[in-house]
C-alpha cells in the first residue's frame, strides 16, 4: 500500500498553523513510509486488499455496512477475512465488511445512541474526533453531511484499520491522520464540534488537554466528552498507585462532578451532564473478534463494585459543552 499525503481537505481549516502541521505529515507519512517491522507488516496486510471498492454504503444503523459479498468474487472475500482477522482487535464497531460481519469489543453503536440525542446539525460542519480508533463514530457521523471529520489517532493499527475501510468506502469528507491530540494546539478556532471520547483519564495533563481542545473550538463550538469516571458526589478524582481496571495508561479517573470542574474551570459554559451509567459486560466484552481481556477480567469476581486492584468500578459518563468565547 503507498500511503499518500493528501493535503487537499486544509483548505477548510483556514486558521490552522499549516506550516507546522505540513511539517509533522511529511515526517508522518515518511515513517509510514518507512522499512520498520511494525509498519511493514499493516502496509502487507493492506496491500492484498486496497483494490477492493464497496458499492454499497449505509451508517445509518448499529452496524457501519462498507460492501456486498457480492461485490467481490470469492478469492478476494476470503482474502479480506484473513486481513480483517489479522487486525485483530477490533475495538469500536460492529461493522459488516463485504458481509463479513465484526463484533467489536465495544457496542460503540449504544454510545452513538446516546450521543446524537445530544448533537447541533452536523451538515457542513468541520469536525475532530480525538482518539478515533478504526474510525467507526467517523463513519457514523458521514450519515450526516459533515465538510469534514478529521481523526487524530497516533496507533498504527488503528490508523491503518481506518485507511483500509475508507479505501473500500471512498468517503472523501472523512480523513485522519497518525497524530496525537498533541497536535490541537495547531488548529485554532477550527472546528466546530469535538469529540473526546474514551480519552482524557488516559492523559496524565487533563486541564491542559482540555484549554487546547477549547482553542481549538470555533466561537459556540461544541464538545462531547465521554469518560470513564468514578461514582460519587464529591469533585474528587482517583489516581490509582500503578494500574486502574489492569490498564497502566490511566492516570486520573474523575466523578462526574469533577470532570464538570474541570470543563467549568478550562473556561466551558452551557455544561450538561446528559447520560451516566455502570459500566457492565454486555457493552465491553471479550468476543471472536477480540480475544484479549476485557470488561470482565478488570473487576473483582467476588465484588463487582470494585476492580481487581480494589478500587471503584468504573462508571461511564457524557458531557456537552460549549465554547462560547469570542
Amino acid at each position: 500500500m503507498t500511503v499518500e499525503l493528501d493535503k487537499n481537505y486544509l483548505r477548510l481549516l483556514p486558521n490552522a498553523d499549516l506550516d507546522e502541521f505540513t511539517r509533522q505529515l511529511d515526517e508522518k507519512y515518511s515513517f509510514l513510509q518507512s522499512n520498520k517491522k511494525g509498519v511493514v507488516r499493516f502496509r502487507r496486510l493492506l496491500d492484498a486488499v486496497c483494490h477492493l471498492r464497496a458499492e454499497h454504503l449505509d451508517f445509518s444503523g448499529k452496524v457501519v455496512e462498507i460492501g456486498r459479498k457480492a461485490e467481490i468474487s470469492t478469492a478476494d472475500h476470503s482474502l479480506l477475512y484473513e486481513t480483517l482477522r489479522a487486525l485483530i482487535p477490533w475495538r469500536k464497531g460492529p461493522f459488516s465488511i463485504f458481509d463479513i460481519e465484526i463484533d467489536s469489543e465495544w457496542r460503540s453503536n449504544r454510545k452513538w445512541q446516546r450521543v446524537i440525542k445530544v448533537l447541533p446539525d452536523l451538515n457542513g460542519r468541520v469536525i475532530a474526533d480525538i482518539g478515533a480508533g478504526n474510525g467507526y463514530y467517523m463513519f457514523r457521523m458521514a450519515e450526516y453531511n459533515p465538510a469534514l471529520v478529521l481523526g487524530f489517532e497516533p496507533y498504527l493499527q488503528h490508523y491503518f484499520t481506518f485507511s483500509m475501510l475508507n479505501g473500500f468506502a471512498g468517503c472523501a469528507n472523512l480523513r485522519m491522520e497518525a497524530l496525537g491530540v498533541e497536535s490541537i494546539n495547531l488548529f485554532p478556532a477550527s472546528f466546530d464540534i469535538i469529540f473526546l471520547m474514551g480519552i482524557i483519564y488516559h492523559r496524565s495533563a487533563p486541564i491542559d488537554m482540555l484549554r487546547e481542545l477549547k482553542k481549538a473550538l470555533k466561537p459556540g463550538g461544541t464538545i462531547i466528552v465521554e469518560s470513564q469516571a468514578i461514582p460519587g458526589d464529591d469533585p474528587v478524582a482517583l489516581f490509582s498507585a500503578q494500574r486502574y481496571a489492569k490498564v497502566p495508561g490511566t492516570y486520573f479517573v474523575p466523578t462526574a462532578c469533577c470532570l464538570i470542574n474541570w470543563l467549568a474551570r478550562t473556561g466551558f459554559k452551557d455544561i450538561e451532564l446528559f447520560f451516566q451509567h455502570k459500566m457492565n459486560s454486555s457493552e465491553q466484552r471479550r468476543t471472536d473478534w477480540m480475544v484479549y481481556e476485557s470488561y470482565a477480567d478488570f473487576i473483582d469476581a467476588e465484588n463487582p463494585e470494585l476492580t481487581v486492584e480494589g478500587y471503584p468500578a468504573p462508571i461511564r459518563v457524557y458531557i456537552k459543552a460549549r465554547n462560547l468565547s469570542a
